[in-house]
């Protein structure tokens, strides 16, 4: 591949992600995710997706679009969020669950895509979350059919720590307010938050960004996360509603309110 990453649409970017791969996806909430390409993945009907994201979307947006249509087996995230049909399904048995400590999974996502095996962290210690048992998946009558294993522990200073090991995954989709030709990004405010680490964990890395820029044109300083961890760059569309950003949760003042 030449210096310019650049594909057509978000349907060529996509074109090879086969069933069954794994998925970092960017995005907190709703803010910052890559709308386009899982609306590209979702038209294509790709299946049995374990994806890696610190939340899956809402029940009719984001990443709640491929689990409303069976496409996702497994989930990695920290949280449920509002979208009731993640918890029906992990509930009913048809979906698997690693819920993370949301620092863990930051951290086990930029260990990852820094070529960190592991690392020892004091999140989770005296929790399920290290002694083991957590459910991952339900069986259809209610029982575990899954249980999270026992983490290995180990004392640092006087306090028990857990060994976490970093996440790596076949692609990454992520969005970026300016990109240029050779992947170079900048987020904008907290779609900083887990796009950036989503980039880095994945093998083949998918990024659409709102405004595309010749190289050159961003200041080195600038630059939230260089191309070296960007393999294709899509252009959103103006005005395509799967780029629309939404609000997760709206809330307004009141009349009266101080």
């Amino acid at each position: 591949m030449g210096l310019d990453k650049t594909v057509a649409s978000a349907a060529e970017a996509v074109a090879d992600i086969p069933d069954g791969a794994s998925l970092a996806v960017g995005g907190f909430g709703l803010c910052g995710i890559p709308g386009t390409l899982i609306d590209a993945l979702w038209q294509r009907q790709t299946r049995d997706l374990r994806i890696v994201s610190n939340n899956c979307g809402v029940d009719d947006w984001g990443l709640g679009l491929l689990l409303a249509a069976g496409q996702i087996s497994r989930m990695t995230s920290s949280y449920v969020g509002e979208n009731k049909e993640f918890a029906r399904q992990y509930l009913s048995g048809e979906l698997e669950v690693e819920l993370v400590p949301q620092g863990t999974l930051a951290e086990r996502l930029r260990a990852g895509g820094a070529g960190i095996p592991a690392f020892y962290t004091p999140a989770g210690t005296g929790t399920q979350v290290g002694e083991g048992g957590l459910p991952w998946r339900y069986a259809a009558d209610g029982t575990v059919a899954v249980a999270s294993p026992a983490k290995e522990a180990r004392e640092f200073d006087g306090r028990p720590h857990l060994l976490e090991h970093g996440i790596t995954t076949d692609f990454a989709l992520v969005r970026a307010t300016i990109g240029d030709r050779h992947g170079n990004l900048v987020f904008r405010s907290s779609a900083r938050n887990f796009n950036p680490l989503a980039a880095m964990a994945g093998r083949v890395t998918v990024a659409e960004v709102d405004h595309l820029v010749e190289p050159g044109e961003l200041d080195p300083d600038e630059v939230h996360l260089p191309g070296i961890f960007v393999q294709r760059v899509v252009r959103v569309t103006p005005g395509d509603p799967a780029a629309e950003r939404r609000i997760e949760r709206r809330t307004v003042r009141q009349e009266g309110d101080v």
